[in-house]
């Protein structure tokens, strides 16, 4: 019955037919009463003309006032202001219309305006107090929290509505972006527009814990928000989001919105054109970003995509979200295995996203290390050549620059070989990015971890730094890349500027802990850098988009880059053998 639903139109309609029926009633009530209940005939013909005058300036002057714009759940005391200020104009012109036109209303007893005004207030305020006595007497299901929303945007009036229906009582709204300002003294579903410049003066008025931020605001925005709301009595705020054109959401903020860096120049149809109607291939396609880019070439039109992974239980979750992928379960390091795969479904496009990525976990592992994600990289490299597949994106890491690791230093071996073998029929291309937020095993999923239990959050080093990216801008930025390579490049993603993991922390415990939490300092483990870079040198070249870089080629004799590889591989000095391929690779002690 969506009739019955309230909207602001129906609340109009209503409050104007009920103040016009209590205020005919308070009229003919001050009447009675200047008449003690019996009055004169004389003084009934002119009735229906004052009443006319009077009921029609009420009703005009609450509607000049503001006095229709309210949520009835919520009248407060500036609303119950505005139809104070409404009924005194409105008897004030009054008087004045019957000393200018008395024959108008002859006879009129005077005291009747005064009998008139108290009872008309009273009633028409105490029809809008009603439903809060209501709610109140009956106890309220819902816990109100009054509330400011910061921003405006097209669907503000869908998230007010989401708000309210949620127990949330928005005070008013704050218009941050230039565009807005324009708005500021108007309603929007009867919510007052604020300058910015009254947000503090409004948290401190009304003692606000709550605040919600508009989620399409710019994250440099948000951030400079949240620093203004810590110093304030906000102590939960929350994000709002629109599902559809019908539903919003509302969630705590999150560490991501904070840290994340939303690239402008992402060009979806760039995207597009690369991955409509072509077969791809991904390995490591069960891990966190391998996953991701399957997803993200699924909904870019993939003509039909090949997942690879060795892990059978990854491979099985992403085959479930995409069900009609063709799943091979099986390790780059197999030959045979990936021939026969070329062979069968003759791939377009091949993103090689496998390789183990741990840093301790590849220092203490350093053979299986190099096996997997060197000799398996070339293993891959070589078969995709000998299948002639068009285009190989290799994914890379920015630990690949300077190494202090193993894992670094085999990333940056794989990026040589990639760039140095002959690639035939091929296009070959690395792309270069640092940490992505939400991946597994990141930093940030092991201090919500550690602040749920209560803490400690431990770092390894008050000073270290990292970069960071949305998980899946940086895979959408990947495709980007491969899209406008063509063959040979090294792309390196602009990340941003680094991220202080120390500050990170302490930003997720006044995000996250309930309960002081300690931070605790271990020590750098062994491989870790303070920071990390994504350029060798300063001689990177610009692409049509700024997000998207590309660093010079280091030549290097393929035939003795293979020699090298294969010395490598069959050496138990894997440090110097690492090292004279990667002069730049300083091991650090565990």
């Amino acid at each position: 019955m969506r009739w019955l639903h309230p909207s602001s139109a129906k609340r109009l309609l209503f409050f104007l037919l009920s103040d016009a029926i209590l205020s005919l009633i308070t009229l003919y009530g001050a009447y009675l009463l200047r008449f003690n209940f019996a009055i004169p005939e004389m003084f009934l013909t002119p009735f229906p003309r004052v009443a006319l005058v009077i009921v029609g300036l009420k009703l005009f002057l609450i509607m000049m006032v503001g006095g229709y714009s309210f949520i009835w759940r919520f009248f407060a005391l500036n609303d119950a202001q505005k139809l104070l200020y409404a009924h005194l104009l409105t008897y004030l012109f009054f008087v004045i219309t019957f000393l200018v036109f008395p024959h108008f209303f002859s006879p009129f007893p005077r005291s009747v305006v005064i009998i008139d005004a108290f009872c008309s207030f009273t009633l028409l305020g105490g029809l809008r107090f009603a439903k809060q006595l209501v709610i109140h007497s009956l106890g309220n299901i819902h816990t109100l929290k009054p509330t400011v929303i910061i921003g405006i945007s097209s669907h503000s009036d869908l998230l007010i509505h989401g708000l309210i229906k949620a127990g949330y009582y928005p005070l008013g709204l704050i218009a941050i972006r230039e565009k807005n300002l324009s708005m500021i003294g108007s309603t929007i579903c009867n919510i007052k527009v604020y300058d910015p410049t009254k947000l503090l003066s409004l948290i401190q008025t009304h003692n606000l814990t709550t605040a919600i931020i508009d989620g399409s605001l710019p994250q440099s925005t948000i951030q400079s928000l949240y620093a203004t709301l810590q110093e304030t009595s906000i102590r939960d705020i929350q994000r709002a989001s629109i599902l559809n054109d019908t539903i919003s959401r509302v969630e705590p903020l999150r560490i991501e919105d904070l840290l994340a860096r939303h690239p402008q120049d992402l060009d979806r149809t760039t995207i597009e054109h690369f991955i409509r109607g072509k077969v791809v291939a991904i390995t490591g396609a069960g891990g966190s970003i391998g996953s991701e880019i399957a997803l993200q070439c699924h909904q870019f039109g993939a003509k039909h995509l090949i997942l690879i992974d060795h892990s059978e239980y990854n491979l099985y979750q992403i085959g479930e979200k995409l069900p009609h992928a063709t799943l091979q379960l099986g390790s780059i390091l197999h030959s045979q295995m990936l021939n026969t795969l070329w062979r069968t479904t003759h791939p377009d496009i091949l993103i090689h996203a496998a390789a183990y990525k741990h840093v301790p976990l590849c220092e203490a592992n350093g053979r299986i290390a190099i096996e997997n994600n060197i000799h398996g990289s070339i293993t891959l490299i070589d078969s995709a050549i000998a299948a002639k597949i068009p285009k190989i994106v290799i994914i890379s890491t920015d630990k690949a620059v300077r190494p202090t690791n193993i894992m670094g230093t085999t990333k940056r071996i794989v990026e040589l070989y990639a760039h140095n073998v002959d690639p035939c029929e091929s296009e070959i291309v690395a792309v270069r990015f640092g940490n992505v937020l939400g991946s597994s095993g990141s930093v940030i999923p092991k201090f919500k971890a550690q602040i749920e239990a209560g803490g400690p959050v431990t770092l390894t080093h008050p000073e270290i730094t990292r970069y960071f990216m949305l998980i899946d801008e940086a895979c959408q930025l990947v495709l980007q890349a491969a899209a406008i390579a063509r063959g040979g490049e090294l792309f390196i993603l602009d990340m941003g500027e680094p991220v202080k993991i120390a500050t990170l922390a302490q930003t997720m415990i006044r995000l996250y802990a309930t309960t002081p939490i300690e931070i605790v300092y271990t020590g750098l483990r062994a491989g870790e850098k303070l920071y990390e870079e994504l350029l060798i040198d300063e001689s990177e070249h610009k692409t049509m988009f700024e997000s998207i870089l590309i660093a010079r080629s280091t030549p290097y004799p393929i035939d003795q880059l293979r020699r090298d590889i294969d010395h490598l591989l069959s050496t138990s000095e894997i440090v110097p053998a690492l090292q004279k391929i990667v002069p730049e690779f300083r091991a650090m002690g565990g």
